[in-house]
C-alpha cells in the first residue's frame, strides 16, 4: 500500500551540517532549519531527569529476570495502566529477597534514569515485598497512635439508646451482612426502620465511601444509631476499615456508631474507635434494639412488682389503722375521761381535806386572838371586881380630885350600875 500524495508534496529543507551551524541553547529556539539532534535532545532529557533525587516507589512485579547477577524487573501500577523497567545492578540484584516474586507489590528506592535507546527506567538500590507482615505492623503502630489520643478510651464511648427511632446501616449492595441486620433486628423489634447506604466495602476509595455515607446519616435528625457492616473477609478485603481517615471520622460522629464487620481473628481498628463493637452482623441486628418479647416480660414482671408493692402498702396501712382502732383510746373513749374524773375528785378531796385543816388552824389561833383581847376587855376587868365611875356628864373619871362634892356619879360594875352623890374626895393614891 502507498501512500504518496504527489499533490501534497512539501519542498525538500536545505538544512546545514550539525558542525555548520550554531545549535539553539533551548528548546522553544529550534527551527525547522535548525532543529536539535536526537542525541542532543535524548543528552538533554538525561540531564534533566539525572537531577531527579532518588525517592520510594510502589508497583506490581510483572516479569522478573536476571542476567549475569543483574535482575531486571518489568514493574506495573497497582492501580493504573503505567509501567517501568526497574533495574538492579550489582549487590542490589544479588541481596533480592525469596518473597518478591512476580505478581507481589513490592516498594523499592530508586533513581530515575534514561538509556540510550530513549526508555526511561528505574535504577533499584533497595527491594521490600509488601506483605501482611509489614501491614500488620504499620496497622498496629497506628493503633498505637490513636490509642495514645485517646480515641479508643471508654469515656468517650457514646451509649447506644434503648429504642432508636431510625437505624442507619452502611453495608455492601445486596449484601448478606445487610440482610441479617435489619433481618434480626425486626425479629427482635418489628416497628424497627433503617436507613440504608450502600457502598464498597473493600479495595481502593472503599474509606472514602464509608465516610461520605457516616457524614450523611450523622447529620440526618431521625437517625439515633449507626451500624457499618461487612460479613467478614480476608485481611486485606477488610484494610479499609483500618485507615485513619474513617477512624478519625468515626471517632468524631456525633451519632453512636457500631461496628459490625464480623472478623474475629484479626479485627480492623474500626473496631477499637467505635462505640460498640459487634462480633457479626447478625449480632449487631440483636444488640441496636431490644427484645420485644423480653421487654414485654419485663414490663409484666414489673407490673407484678409493682401491684405487690401496692397491695403491700395497702395491707400495711389497714393493719396500722386497725390497731389504732383496737387501742383503749378508740374502744373506750370515755376510759380517759373517767380517769381525769377521778383525779379530779381525789383533787377535790384534798383541797377540801387541806381547806378544813386550814380552818380549823385559823379557828384556833381566832379563839386563842379572843381570849386574848377578852382578857384585857374593861369588861373581863370589871367581872374581878372593879367598877368604872362616871360623871354627870358621862366622862369616865380617872382622878377623883376632879369630882365635887354633892355632884352626881354614876358607878359602874360588871352587872349593873348605881347612882351616888360624891361626900367627900380623897385625892391621894391607892397604894
Amino acid at each position: 500500500m502507498n501512500f504518496y500524495n504527489p499533490s501534497a508534496a512539501r519542498p525538500t529543507l536545505v538544512v546545514p551540517p550539525v558542525h555548520e551551524r550554531q545549535l539553539p541553547a533551548k528548546s522553544q529556539e529550534t527551527t525547522a532549519t535548525n532543529p536539535w539532534p536526537l542525541a542532543l535532545l535524548a543528552q538533554n532529557l538525561k540531564n534533566y531527569v539525572d537531577k531527579v533525587p532518588e525517592l520510594w516507589v510502589e508497583a506490581q512485579v510483572a516479569s522478573l529476570n536476571g542476567r549475569g547477577g543483574n535482575v531486571f524487573m518489568e514493574l506495573k501500577d497497582v492501580q493504573e495502566d503505567f509501567s517501568f523497567t526497574l533495574a538492579l545492578f550489582g549487590r542490589a540484584g544479588s541481596g533480592l529477597a525469596a518473597d518478591v516474586t512476580v505478581g507481589s507489590r513490592i516498594v523499592t528506592r530508586a533513581k530515575p534514569s534514561l538509556w540510550k535507546n530513549g526508555k526511561l527506567s528505574l535504577i533499584g538500590k533497595e527491594v521490600y515485598a509488601v506483605g501482611t507482615g509489614n501491614l500488620h505492623e504499620q496497622l498496629q503502630r497506628l493503633r498505637e497512635q490513636l490509642a495514645a489520643e485517646g480515641l479508643f478510651a471508654d469515656a468517650r464511648k457514646k451509649p447506644l439508646p434503648m429504642l432508636p427511632n431510625r437505624v442507619g446501616l452502611i453495608t455492601g449492595r445486596d449484601s448478606d451482612a445487610e440482610k441479617d441486620v435489619i433481618r434480626n433486628a425486626s425479629l427482635r423489634w418489628p416497628g424497627v426502620s433503617f436507613e440504608v447506604r450502600n457502598t464498597r466495602v473493600q479495595g481502593e476509595g472503599a474509606a472514602q465511601e464509608v465516610i461520605a455515607a457516616l457524614a450523611e446519616l450523622d447529620a440526618h435528625p431521625e437517625v439515633d444509631v449507626i451500624v457499618i457492616a461487612r460479613g467478614g473477609g480476608s485481611f486485606e478485603d477488610l484494610l479499609p476499615f483500618s485507615e485513619e481517615s474513617l477512624i478519625r471520622a468515626v471517632a468524631a460522629a456525633v451519632t453512636p456508631v457500631v461496628s459490625a464487620i464480623g472478623h474475629e481473628a484479626d479485627s480492623p481498628i474500626l473496631d477499637a474507635v467505635a462505640d460498640l463493637r459487634a462480633s457479626t452482623p447478625t449480632d449487631a441486628g440483636k444488640r441496636i434494639v431490644p427484645d420485644i418479647s423480653e421487654e414485654a416480660a419485663r414490663i409484666a414482671e414489673a407490673r407484678a412488682r409493682l401491684d405487690r408493692a401496692v397491695l403491700g402498702y395497702v395491707g400495711m396501712q389497714m393493719s396500722y389503722i386497725a390497731q389504732l382502732r383496737s387501742r383503749p383510746v378508740f374502744t373506750h373513749p370515755d376510759s380517759a375521761l373517767l380517769m381525769r374524773a377521778d383525779e379530779v375528785n381525789r383533787l377535790r378531796e384534798r383541797a377540801l381535806r387541806a381547806t378544813e385543816h386550814r380552818i380549823e388552824r385559823e379557828s384556833g389561833t381566832l379563839e386563842h386572838t379572843i381570849a386574848r383581847v377578852r382578857s384585857l376587855s374593861p369588861a373581863q376587868t370589871l367581872s374581878r371586881g372593879y367598877s368604872i365611875v362616871q360623871n354627870s356628864a358621862g366622862a369616865i373619871v380617872r382622878d377623883a380630885s376632879v369630882l365635887h362634892e354633892g355632884e352626881q356619879i354614876t358607878v359602874r360594875a360588871a352587872t349593873g350600875s348605881a347612882q351616888a352623890t360624891v361626900t367627900s374626895t380623897n385625892p391621894s393614891n391607892i397604894s
